[in-house]
C-alpha cells in the first residue's frame, strides 16, 4: 500500500496544479527537493519541480492561468521546462523524460518517459522521491529506489549503478558532495569509488556551474567535509590544485612544518560560525595558497614562507580568472584579505602600539572586522594555554582598533588637507611636491604626530612646504 503525505501539500498551488493537470488529462507529480526537505523538515526550497506524464510547458501554462495575476510564463523549449514564479517562489515544470548521452558531452538526448523513467535519470535516491497531485491517489509517495530509507539513514547514493550517473552528467559527482556537506550524509561506498573512477569528466563541466557548487559547500556549517571529500575522490587536484599543493609536512635535520592543507580546512571550520559572506570564507580558503611556492629550508631559521601573503594574492586572481569568478570588488576583497592575513596575527604577539593599529585600520580600510574575523578564525593549535593565550591577545587588538579608531577615525581615510588646498597655499601647478606633502601629511596621522583633524593638518603642512623650499602666498 502507498503510503499518503497530504500534509505536505497543505499550499493551494497544489489544488491549483492538480485541477489544470486534470483539465489537460495528464499525471503529474512534485518531485526532487521539495519532497526530499519535507522529509528532512528543512524549510521550503524556493523552487518547487513538477513534472508531468506529458507536456511540462502545457501544464505551467494551464496553471499560470488559474493563478492570480495570471503570472508570466518563462517557456525553455530546449530543455523542454518552463518556469513560474509565485509568491516568492519558482515553481518548474518538466515532462516526464528518459535521457541517454555522448560520451563528451553532458547536455543529454531526451525522449518521452514514464514517471519512473523521469526517476531514474535523477542524480540521488533522495532526489528521486515523488508525491502525486491526481486526484486517484492525491499526495500518495512514489519511491521506487528506497529514497526514503536513505534519508533515513543518511545516506547518498543514485538511483541507477553509480558509474552511469556519474558519467553520464558529471556534475552529479560535485552534486554528491554538496549534499554529504549540507546534509552531513555519508555517500555510499561504490559511490564514492565512481566519483574517484570518474573524476576526469569534470573536465566537461563549465566552470560556473563548478563554481556554483563550491559556493555551496562553502557556505555550509562545516565546509571540510565538502573539501575532505573532494580531496580523496581526487576532483580537488582538477578543480583547485592550488590547495593540494598545501598538502603534507616534510622534516628536515629534525625540524618540520605543519600540514597546511588540513590546517585551512580548520580555519575555514573555524570561521564559518562567525561569518555568512561567502567570500571571506573564500579567503579562508585561499589564505595559504603562496606557501606551497615560497616554501624553503633555512639552516639557520628552519622552514620559512617568505612573502607567501603577496605571492598568495597574486595566485587569487589566477584562480578567479581560470574558474571564471568575478574578477570585481569580490576578487579584490579576497586578495587583500589573504595580502593583509598575517597583519594581525604579528600584531597580537608584539606590545600593540597605537600607531601599528592606526596603520593596520589604515591598510584594511573599511574591512579590518572581516581581516580580525579571518585571523582568529586562523588559530588552530591544540595547546590550550597557546590557543588562549592568542584569542586574548586578538581581543586586545580589538580593543584597541576601538579606541583608536573612536579617536583617529582612520578606517577610510580622507586626507584632512586636499591636493587643491596644498596647490592654493603655495600657488603650485600639479607637481611631486604635492604628493609629498600629502604623504607627509598621513604618515605623520599614522604615526600619531599630528591629529586627524585639519588645523593640525594645514599647520602641519606649511612646514612640511617650508621644508620643501616652497613659499606660502596665501592662506586659505
Amino acid at each position: 500500500m502507498q503510503q499518503n503525505y497530504k500534509e505536505a501539500l497543505k499550499d493551494p498551488v497544489f489544488n491549483i496544479i492538480s485541477d489544470a493537470a486534470a483539465e489537460l488529462s495528464v499525471d503529474c507529480y512534485v518531485i526532487g527537493g521539495f519532497v526530499r526537505d519535507f522529509f528532512l523538515k528543512r524549510n521550503t526550497p524556493k523552487d518547487i519541480d513538477i513534472v508531468a506524464v506529458g507536456s511540462g510547458i502545457e501544464l505551467a501554462k494551464a496553471v499560470a492561468n488559474r493563478l492570480p495575476k495570471k503570472p508570466q510564463v518563462s517557456v525553455f523549449k530546449n530543455f523542454g521546462t518552463a518556469m513560474i514564479k509565485h509568491q516568492g517562489v519558482e515553481l518548474e515544470f518538466v515532462g516526464a523524460r528518459k535521457e541517454s548521452y555522448h560520451k563528451d558531452s553532458r547536455n543529454p538526448v531526451v525522449e518521452n518517459g514514464s514517471l519512473e523513467d523521469d526517476q531514474k535519470r535523477r542524480d540521488f535516491t533522495i532526489n528521486a522521491l515523488a508525491l502525486s497531485l491526481n486526484e486517484k491517489d492525491y499526495g500518495a509517495l512514489l519511491d521506487p529506489f528506497d529514497g526514503i530509507t536513505d534519508l533515513k539513514e543518511k545516506r547518498i547514493q543514485t538511483p541507477l549503478e553509480p558509474g552511469i550517473t556519474f558519467s553520464d552528467d558529471p556534475l552529479r559527482m560535485l552534486r554528491a558532495i554538496r549534499f554529504a556537506t549540507q546534509l552531513n550524509f555519508e555517500i555510499q561506498l561504490s559511490s564514492l569509488q565512481a566519483i574517484t573512477a570518474h573524476k576526469e569528466r569534470i573536465k566537461i563541466i563549465s566552470k560556473e556551474r563548478i563554481v556554483d557548487e563550491l559556493h555551496k559547500i562553502l557556505s555550509s556549517i562545516k565546509p571540510s567535509i565538502g573539501f575532505s571529500l573532494l580531496h580523496q575522490t581526487d576532483l580537488l587536484a582538477y578543480i583547485l590544485p592550488e590547495l593540494v599543493a598545501l598538502e603534507g609536512i616534510e622534516e628536515i635535520e629534525g625540524q618540520r612544518h605543519k600540514d597546511n592543507f588540513w590546517h585551512t580546512l580548520e580555519v575555514v571550520d573555524n570561521i564559518t560560525p562567525h561569518t555568512d559572506n561567502v567570500w571571506l570564507r573564500w579567503a579562508a580558503l585561499l589564505h595559504d595558497i603562496g606557501k606551497a611556492p615560497t616554501k624553503r629550508f633555512d639552516k639557520k631559521i628552519g622552514w620559512t614562507f617568505h612573502a607567501h601573503e603577496f605571492v598568495g594574492a597574486k595566485m587569487v586572481y589566477k584562480l578567479f580568472k581560470r574558474l571564471r569568478m568575478p574578477l570585481n570588488d569580490k576578487m579584490k576583497f579576497v586578495q587583500k584579505m589573504v595580502f593583509m592575513s598575517s597583519r594581525p596575527i604579528a600584531l597580537s604577539q608584539d606590545h600593540v602600539t597605537d600607531s601599528a593599529v592606526r596603520r593596520l585600520v589604515f591598510d584594511a580600510g573599511e574591512y579590518v572586522d572581516d581581516l580580525m574575523t579571518l585571523c582568529e578564525a586562523d588559530i588552530t593549535t591544540k595547546n590550550p594555554n597557546k590557543q588562549k593565550k592568542y584569542k586574548n591577545n586578538f581581543k586586545l587588538v580589538r580593543q584597541k582598533i576601538i579606541e583608536v579608531e573612536e579617536r583617529d577615525h582612520i578606517r577610510n581615510f580622507q586626507p584632512p588637507v586636499s591636493g587643491a588646498e596644498i596647490m592654493k597655499a603655495f600657488n603650485l601647478e600639479p607637481s611631486k611636491e604635492i604628493g609629498i606633502i600629502k604623504e607627509a601629511i598621513k604618515e605623520a596621522i599614522l604615526e600619531g604626530e599630528i591629529a586627524n583633524e585639519y588645523d593640525a593638518a594645514y599647520t602641519f603642512m606649511l612646514k612640511k612646504g617650508n621644508d620643501l623650499g616652497l613659499k606660502v602666498v596665501k592662506k586659505t
